[in-house]
């Protein structure tokens, strides 16, 4: 497969991912913005921590081909911390959709659709920076010369024995 075909599945997977994790987010956000009284902010950070759980298992293991243990301090908790800087810029965009459609008198079903859209409008600003995080430093491979056996030579001979020869 070129690396061109790759990249294109790649891009497919992550937005097949970022599909399942909107829909799995909207559907949380939508039943408690309709069926409750919690505020829209609140909600919104509920919905997005159910989101970001099938994200990132789906990210790693089927986007990025990762298997093996999880590092939290290399993998999940960046990961998180990624979910929720986005999470926090559309906290605020759902706040000031709520507090427009309050102002506005629209009913409630227009008032989900507009909290809906600005949650993601929000994510949907991130998405290609987030790729670009989590390909390039989140989930990046091990350079090609650390999946190689070591050299035979021993590590204690000096580098200027190595250069000299």
């Amino acid at each position: 497969m070129s690396p061109r075909t790759s990249r294109l599945g790649q891009w497919l997977r992550y937005g097949t991912v970022s599909i399942i994790a909107t829909v799995t987010s909207m559907t949380v956000l939508g039943v408690l913005v309709t069926a409750t009284t919690m505020p829209a902010g609140v909600a919104n950070v509920l919905a997005t921590a159910v989101g970001t759980v099938p994200s990132f298992e789906l990210n790693r293991r089927w986007v990025w081909r990762k298997t093996g243990k999880r590092s939290i301090r290399g993998e999940v908790g960046p990961f998180w911390i990624l979910s929720f800087t986005g999470l926090a810029l559309s906290t605020v965009t759902v706040s000031l959709a709520a507090a427009w459609a309050a102002r506005a008198g629209v009913d409630n079903t227009m008032r989900t659709v507009v909290i809906e859209a600005a949650s993601v409008a929000a994510f949907g600003s991130l998405w290609i920076a987030q790729f670009v995080i989590l390909d390039r430093i989140l989930f990046r491979p091990p350079p090609a010369d650390a999946l190689t056996e070591p050299r035979s030579e021993s590590l204690a001979t000096p580098l200027t024995d190595k250069v000299a020869s």
